[in-house]
């Protein structure tokens, strides 16, 4: 875990991949990581989840993990994949610890400080805040002001224009989802624009 953490804060942020599209799964994903995203996630509602998740999961220089985590018997399954953190859109006592007695990395998902300080004690790594809220920056260095100790991963609503607001008001990292993974561009198979795309996030990240 610790080493996973770490990969996190160097890179700061990591491409989501949410599609129904079967055969836009792998080159879709190809196309972010030519882009330079090395921490990539395929949500469990993708098609063939678990088979993508052990094949970038092999590679050399990527961190993989799992989203839409809702059930201990899939902490288990994708940790029998080769993921190193699970992702989840709710907070689940009995994911995370699992998660955690299996060497996952753990980021569910708060959309309050409640929610994240219940996190936080349950043991999480992150906290995932989703959905996103309008002034997601704000919200942010709100929770921070008197919670300064957690981790705050940002996905739901985070984009280009806003990915170096979220950082500079202190969150540890952000996710892409739509954002990069345009619907029509994978169903239409135009890979080189999530590329594009992704070349264009990573390089922000990196700058702010």
């Amino acid at each position: 875990m610790t080493d996973t953490l770490s990969f996190f804060a160097e890179h700061r942020c990591s491409a989501i991949l949410r599609t129904p599209f079967a055969e836009a799964v792998a080159p879709a994903m190809e196309a972010a990581v030519e882009g330079g995203f090395r921490v990539v996630e395929f949500t469990l509602t993708t098609p063939d989840a678990l088979e993508h998740i052990a094949d970038f999961a092999a590679r050399d220089g990527l961190v993989v993990g799992a989203g839409t985590v809702l059930e201990v018997a899939q902490v288990e399954a994708v940790a029998e994949a080769g993921a190193s953190f699970v992702v989840s859109p709710v907070v689940n006592e009995a994911v995370i610890g699992r998660a955690r007695e299996l060497g996952l990395l753990t980021i569910p998902g708060c959309y309050s400080p409640t929610e994240m300080m219940r996190a936080h004690e349950a043991g999480a790594d992150l906290v995932k805040l989703f959905p996103g809220p309008a002034d997601g920056p704000g919200f942010v260095r709100a929770c921070l002001g008197p919670m300064p100790f957690l981790k705050i991963f940002p996905t739901g609503g985070v984009t280009l224009d806003n990915a170096c607001a979220h950082l500079d008001a202190g969150a540890f990292g952000v996710g892409f989802v739509t954002p990069l993974f345009e619907p029509d561009d994978l169903q239409a198979g135009r890979f080189d624009a999530v590329q594009a795309r992704a070349e264009k996030m990573v390089t922000a990240v990196a700058g702010a």
